[in-house]
């Protein structure tokens, strides 16, 4: 059921008292898509593989009882393994077709996360403006 006019025109006036007061907010929320929760997931999971599988390389050339370590990196990568399968499973085609877009459009290091960038902007938030 499509919205009435009237209803129409009390959400354009939220949106754009939203971005009046808080537009970093407005721009998180445009930019955040179904996709983002998984596509953080699936770099996370890949970095854990990455570690485990370091942990499991390092551990078996020392000593005997490293290789309890050993398992425990092997641990890690199954882990890590059932969390990637799980993020491609939730981003399905349509989400690697669009991840495979902004990684086209914007460059690796943007499309998997600019994570510095965020948390930069999150500090910045709380500073006065000189």
């Amino acid at each position: 059921m499509p919205l009435s006019e009237d209803e129409q025109r009390i959400l354009s006036e939220i949106e754009a008292r939203l971005y009046e007061t808080d537009p970093a907010l407005a721009r998180d929320i445009a930019d955040t898509t179904i996709y983002t929760v998984a596509k953080r997931r699936l770099v996370a999971a890949i970095v854990g593989f990455l570690v485990g599988l370091a942990v499991l390389i390092a551990t078996l050339s020392l000593s005997p009882w490293s290789y309890w370590l050993g398992f425990v990196g092997f641990v890690i990568m199954v882990v890590a393994f059932m969390s990637i399968e799980s993020s491609l499973r939730t981003l399905g085609r349509a989400g690697l077709d669009q991840l495979a877009q902004s990684m086209k459009a914007s460059g690796l290091r943007d499309a998997v996360g600019g994570t510095r960038q965020r948390m930069r902007e999150r500090f910045r938030r709380g500073e006065p403006d000189e």
